[in-house]
């Protein structure tokens, strides 16, 4: 089967969509199949086009990160979409940045298209008019429809009356996303770790997490390490020199995506104080490394998190944070709870399993257009 995926991002960017993008397309490829990715030269340092991990990747000219940058890429990425989408047997466009160029391929090819949609950014447009309805004519103009959290599939179906979304939660390479050698040193004696795999903008609200480090220290001597980068840096690094938790607080920038077991092993909490999240590809993996997750009441958050692997605490509430972080760093049963989150991945958000259906939905499209 030549599968053919449209995404704005992809490795080496980092972020959930890029992940799951990423181990999807890895493990079609493994199975046999050919997979082409058509997405941004985002990074000029990257080669326009490689194979990279089994999988053909073509990048074309990206004026941006913005709205309008993404409009551009679309446009400018066409024609090289016609062209791996020649002989493709199916299309798919990650996110709604890709449906527009996915369409043409589909209407010169004559194959299915699936679109999975994704991200908070989504649910922030799906709020506005104009973009209501040319997002609902997005979701009308595809095959099959996918979402990547409950929400997201209810308020796209909420766009387009009549149209059935999918939920498919994003997966996780569990072999590599697993316990291993922390990477970091161990705090100073006494001291407990949380770990913050966030990048640092304004909707993944880790403002709150440093408001609730004086509020967690007069209970527990802890120190959050934050990986990911963003835009609110500055601003939250001067919060901390406020507040006084400068030497509780560690923010160690963007790393690259292989780095991440060995951090995430490094701590014995992670949080997400996210103010709007689609199911959240980070939490997942903190979850398949055996660490127990503490996250706000948003988005798809409170479909993969629970009293079992952890705690949920209400968003942008510094107050409810410290008090939910700081009970689950005084129970003993941490560990188990950690031990209980991997469990749960891999049962039931593996990347084998998703990419086990992607395969059947992949089929059942074809075989229909065939038969039509």
């Amino acid at each position: 089967m030549k599968i053919v995926m449209h995404c704005v991002y992809y490795p080496p960017e980092v972020g959930g969509l890029e992940s799951h993008v990423r181990f999807l397309c890895r493990a079609l490829a493994e199975r046999g199949h050919r997979v082409d990715v058509v997405t941004s030269h985002s990074k000029p340092e990257v080669p326009r086009y490689e194979v990279r991990e089994g999988v053909h990747v073509w990048r074309t000219w990206f004026p941006g990160k913005s709205t309008a940058g993404w409009a551009g890429h679309a446009a400018g990425s066409v024609r090289r979409t016609l062209k791996a989408s020649l002989g493709a047997d199916v299309l798919h466009a990650q996110a709604f940045q890709s449906v527009m160029p996915m369409q043409l391929a589909r209407a010169f090819r004559g194959v299915p298209l699936v679109a999975t949609w994704h991200t908070s950014h989504f649910l922030r447009l799906a709020q506005k008019p104009g973009w209501r309805t040319l997002l609902g004519r997005l979701l009308r103009s595809t095959d099959k429809n996918l979402a990547a959290s409950r929400e997201i599939a209810d308020v796209a179906e909420g766009l387009a009356r009549g149209i059935s979304v999918e939920p498919v939660t994003n997966g996780v390479e569990t072999s590599l996303f697993r316990p291993v050698a922390p990477s970091l040193g161990p705090p100073s004696a006494g001291r407990r770790r949380i770990v913050v795999p966030r990048r640092l903008f304004e909707k993944n609200g880790v403002e709150y997490l440093v408001r609730a480090l004086p509020l967690i220290a007069r209970s527990v001597d802890v120190e959050a390490v934050i990986v990911g980068d963003g835009p609110e840096r500055d601003r939250l690094e001067r919060l901390a020199g406020e507040l006084g938790v400068s030497d509780r607080l560690r923010f160690l920038g963007a790393r690259a995506h292989d780095e991440m077991p060995g951090l995430l092993s490094s701590a014995e909490l992670a949080v997400f104080p996210s103010l709007m999240e689609a199911t959240s590809v980070a939490a997942l993996e903190c979850m398949s490394c055996e660490i127990p997750v503490a996250a706000s009441r948003v988005g798809g958050l409170p479909e993969i998190v629970d009293e079992s692997v952890g705690g949920l605490f209400a968003p942008a509430s510094p107050e409810d944070l410290a008090q939910c972080v700081s009970v689950l760093l005084s129970r003993s049963d941490l560990p188990e709870l950690g031990a209980r989150a991997r469990r749960l991945v891999v049962e039931r958000w593996s990347n084998t399993r998703l990419a086990d259906r992607h395969l059947e939905i992949y089929e059942e499209l074809i075989r229909i257009r065939r038969s039509a």
